[in-house]
């Protein structure tokens, strides 16, 4: 595989924040990289870019080791909250400095997008508001074109507008030059559409990795009066169940059953079904 972890395990001090990782990153996939805070996604990308070193297990890309191999790091891009440049850089001298970094950097595209969110390139990188820190950032690794893409909680301190924006961006990019994207989100339902493969981490171990539609296929909802619903389930894998008034609503995994007549039954998206596997990891 393009990227592969075998056993990688993280520590800081006696706390461990990744433990015994093992995973795959194929071509031209996006991947969505979910898990409450804490979890140990931003570690993972980290490790994943070079930015940390894993107490245990490696990292390799294109069957090479990342570690002190600049040609294997410069494959990768990850936007995440620290800038890499200079906070008393103008944006346009960002610009300019990237293409040094990043042969294929698309300085044109760069500016076009700077343009289309309105980025004022003859700022300094510290006089930027929150919300234009993270377009800085966005803009650059859309731009420098690498085979490997990670993007660490990439809309932080965007509005609603600017957050849509950069969800159509990224699927431009992504169709007109595919690579290996891995987003790490929170705002799981904003991002659902774009993951074509999921990956859920609790606690620095992966719980889930597997296409997205197979996830969310293999559960569902089923809702109506209580006593109905919980004859329904007995049984069942039951995620999560919650009641109002006399009416129940469980959310179930496993293969769907002829469902009695009186009870509604719907598929669960990406959102609720992370929600009720947290739920049921809570309950353990």
């Amino acid at each position: 595989m393009p990227i592969e972890l075998k056993n990688v395990s993280k520590n800081f001090g006696d706390s461990c924040a990744l433990d015994k990782v093992s995973l795959n990153f194929g071509d031209n996939k996006i991947y969505g990289l979910l898990g409450n805070n804490g979890a140990g996604k931003s570690t993972l990308l980290g490790i994943l870019t070079g930015r940390l070193y894993p107490t245990e297990g490696s990292v390799t890309v294109d069957g090479e080791e990342i570690v002190n191999n600049d040609a294997a790091l410069g494959k990768m891009y990850l936007v995440a909250e620290k800038n890499m440049f200079p906070d008393d850089m103008k944006v346009k001298a960002a610009f300019d400095a990237a293409g040094l970094y990043y042969p294929e950097f698309d300085r044109a595209y760069a500016e076009t997008l700077a343009n289309k969110f309105g980025l004022p390139q003859k700022k300094k990188i510290k006089a930027l508001s929150t919300g234009y820190a993270s377009i800085f950032r966005l803009i650059l690794g859309l731009s420098v074109n690498t085979p490997y893409l990670f993007f660490d909680e990439p809309v932080l301190g965007l509005d609603a507008q600017h957050r849509d924006m950069f969800y159509r961006e990224l699927l431009t990019r992504y169709a007109d030059r595919p690579c290996t994207m891995v987003i790490s989100t929170h705002l799981i339902a904003e991002a659902a559409d774009l993951i074509e493969h999921a990956v859920i981490i609790r606690n620095g171990k992966i719980l889930k990795d597997c296409p997205r539609d197979e996830l969310t296929a293999d559960a569902y909802t089923v809702s109506g009066p209580a006593g109905a619903v919980d004859k329904y389930i007995e049984g069942k894998h039951v995620l999560s169940a919650s009641v109002l008034g006399g009416l129940k609503t469980a959310s179930v995994q496993g293969a769907r059953e002829a469902v009695p007549e009186g009870l509604e039954v719907a598929p669960i998206n990406l959102q609720d079904y992370f929600i009720c596997l947290m739920e049921e990891e809570d309950r353990k």
